[in-house]
Parts: C-alpha cells; structure tokens; sequence
C-alpha cells in the first residue's frame, strides 16, 4: 500500500502530542514546569526513591531528557540526587508538596481533554499503546 504524506502516524502523533502539550502548558502555567518535569515528579511521587535510569524506562523518555529534568529540578530543591554511580534520586518535601499542589490542577486537564476525546478516544489510546510497546 503507499501511503500519502498526510496520513504519517508519527507525524499525527506529535501533533497530537503537541496540541495536548499546550493544554497541560496552559495548566502549569503558575508552576514554572514543563511536562517533562511535572511526569518526573510525579513518577517519583508514585514510586518513591528509584534509580534514575528507571525514570527513563517508566516514562518512555530519551536518557538526556530525564538528566536535564532532574538537574532542574533538583535545582528547584523538589528533588535530591544521589551522588552513587546509578544515582537514585527521590522527592524532596517541596517536592512532595508540589506535587498536591499541581494534582488537582493536572485531573483538571485530563477532566477538559478527556470529555473532548470521550470515551472512545481514550480506549483509542490505550489500543494503540499496547499495539506498539
């Protein structure tokens, strides 16, 4: 089959990705955080302590994307980093405390997102994730 340029998944895709990144960016607009480091955060507030490296694997994120997040935010002093050769990292008090604040902030986001692409689209997205992982 050939394929037009218009129907590339990865293009549509990133766009859809970038479409939902200014929703969330408009959400966080009042913590100085991007989504990359709002995802840390609160994958480290699920997990706990865990190596860096896991960061990585859980969120599907290029190695030096979870690097610059952390340094980030460890200069913030949301997060504290071991200095061990697999440094683990894990949420400082701010860190924790952040992340109740933005929660009610984020399910606000996944409220307008998710009443706009219903329940089909979100069955969607699961589908195609577990397709392609």
């Amino acid at each position: 089959m050939k394929y037009k340029i218009d129907q590339c998944i990865a293009s549509r895709l990133r766009r859809l990705s970038r479409i939902t990144d200014g929703y969330l960016r408009k959400a966080l607009k009042d913590f100085d955080i991007t989504e990359n480091q709002m995802n840390i955060l609160f994958a480290l507030f699920a997990l706990g302590k865990v190596d860096q490296g896991e960061i990585g694997k859980r969120l599907i994120l290029e190695r030096s994307t979870v690097s610059r997040g952390i340094k980030i935010l460890e200069n913030k002093k949301y997060i504290t980093k071991s200095s061990s050769y697999r440094p683990e990292i894990e949420l400082t008090k701010n860190g924790r405390e952040l992340v109740k604040k933005m929660d009610p902030v984020w399910q606000s986001f996944m409220n307008e997102v998710c009443s706009k692409i219903g329940k089909d689209g979100m069955d969607s997205i699961k589908k195609i994730e577990q397709t392609l992982i």
